[in-house]
């Protein structure tokens, strides 16, 4: 360790060199952490804290006085499913408000796409056809779009929705405040009642075992005939099979896919050539530098007070 730095940070990813993505966000906090890669052959004992992305199953077992695992991102869901990760140590994500607007643009282009058929015209140029819809335009105020998980991100897409015109519905696995304009839901019951009421279905939500494989083909049932799904919350609450059903019987005019299963997305996948699906590579948003390496700063000054550090995520939610 430096003569300075009073912890150790130790780096664990299995496709992400940490340490040149973050190079000059550790830095910033050099006087106070040295950063360290896995496996750490030095003393254990002083590493208390980790930057993780997709680590190794061993990733955290050889440091017994671990405190905290900063993600690099909103999703923890890679760290949870560690096997080294033991129960006492804090899982800590980024929150980002940069990150909300980028992710609120994305999902307006797609409802906004919906709305005024963006892909007829599409088909229409590669067709060399000038035909005009009139009538069939729609207003948004016609549209009613429902978010499922309303978290930071999910309270700004919902906001911004709501100003453009969209009835906006939300809904979260317990109730919570909504701001004026938006419509809640909550639990089993509410998420029926909201499905029965949706054209346009936006997905926001945190991967846990009560949300993965949510999207499917009874969910889709309850949407209005015609309706569109935006997926941008985890590849694994998607039933691919259920979605391309939907598609096929005209349950569902369109979808838009920005996350998956298994990325990148295999070359032979459906998704590829299906012509109603919009495929995206996982880039609806991104945090920033900063918001990353703020988080890191203010993980490490909370370790080192006794504190437990903000953004810390519920175990038994999974968020």
């Amino acid at each position: 360790m430096n003569a300075i730095a009073d912890m150790r940070c130790v780096l664990v990813s299995k496709s992400l060199d940490l340490r040149r993505y973050l190079g000059p966000q550790f830095a910033h906090a050099a006087d106070q952490v040295e950063i360290v890669s896995h496996p750490h052959e030095g003393s254990a004992a002083d590493v208390r804290l980790a930057v993780a992305w997709h680590p190794p199953d061993d990733a955290f077992e050889r440091y017994p006085n671990l405190k905290a695992v900063c993600s690099i991102g909103a999703g923890v869901d890679n760290i949870l499913a560690c096997p080294s990760l033991r129960p006492d140590i804090d899982v800590i994500r980024v929150v980002d408000p940069a990150q909300a607007q980028m992710m609120s643009s994305f999902v307006i282009w797609h409802v906004i796409g919906h709305q005024r058929c963006f892909a007829t015209y599409q088909a229409q140029q590669r067709e060399q056809r000038w035909r005009r819809l009139g009538l069939g335009q729609r207003r948004a105020q016609d549209m009613p779009v429902a978010i499922l998980g309303f978290g930071e991100i999910g309270r700004r897409v919902a906001t911004d929705l709501a100003f453009l015109g969209f009835p906006v519905m939300a809904w979260s696995r317990t109730a919570k405040p909504m701001p004026q304009g938006i419509s809640g839901f909550d639990g089993a019951d509410g998420l029926d009642a909201i499905l029965g009421q949706t054209e346009v279905l936006v997905n926001l939500l945190p991967l846990t075992p009560e949300t993965r494989g949510i999207l499917n083909r009874r969910t889709f049932a309850r949407m209005f005939r015609g309706g569109y799904l935006i997926q941008v919350g985890r590849g694994e609450h998607l039933v691919e099979a259920d979605l391309l059903a939907a598609l096929d019987s005209g349950q569902l005019a369109g979808a838009a896919l920005d996350v998956f299963a298994t990325e990148p997305l295999p070359p032979h996948h459906p998704f590829w050539q299906y012509p109603r699906i919009v495929v995206t590579p996982h880039d609806a948003c991104e945090v920033s530098m900063e918001a990353i390496g703020a988080t890191f700063r203010a993980t490490a000054e909370a370790i080192r007070a006794g504190r437990r550090p903000p953004h810390s995520i519920d175990r038994e939610r999974g968020y």
